[in-house]
């Protein structure tokens, strides 16, 4: 496991009490949503139109993200295809007020670009 987080910072956000389960870590579907965001912005930053989700592959959590934490979530272009995207996503935490980074989760997601109508469009091609 890499050591340094892969892609750029896309978004960051505080693990606050309400996000927490009965056993007072982190709900992974709220994990989840976040690097939902950031694979959206970085998706639609690249298409420059609006995309939505539509898969998510080989998601595992790592390790918890507890109370706390400062969820940092980075993202890269994996491929562009003609009118999708993979997105490879990566979430990390700054833990105990210190630069400990600690990686809890990665996953690619998949976006589909979309047209004025919401029917699917092409992606430029870099």
């Amino acid at each position: 496991m890499s050591d340094k987080p892969r892609g750029e910072l896309t978004t960051r956000t505080l693990a606050m009490p309400a996000d927490q389960n009965p056993a007072g870590d982190i709900f992974g579907g709220w994990v989840l949503s976040q690097m939902d965001i950031a694979g959206g912005i970085c998706a639609a930053e690249r298409a420059q139109c609006r995309t939505v989700t539509v898969a998510l592959d080989g998601m595992s959590f790592i390790r918890p993200v507890k109370v706390g934490d400062i969820l940092c979530v980075y993202t890269e272009v994996e491929r562009v295809g003609n009118t999708s995207l993979e997105i490879h996503v990566e979430a990390w935490v700054h833990r105990d007020r210190a630069r400990n980074t600690v990686k809890v989760t990665e996953a690619k997601f998949k976006f589909v670009a979309l047209d004025i109508d919401g029917r699917p469009r092409p992606v430029a091609q870099a």
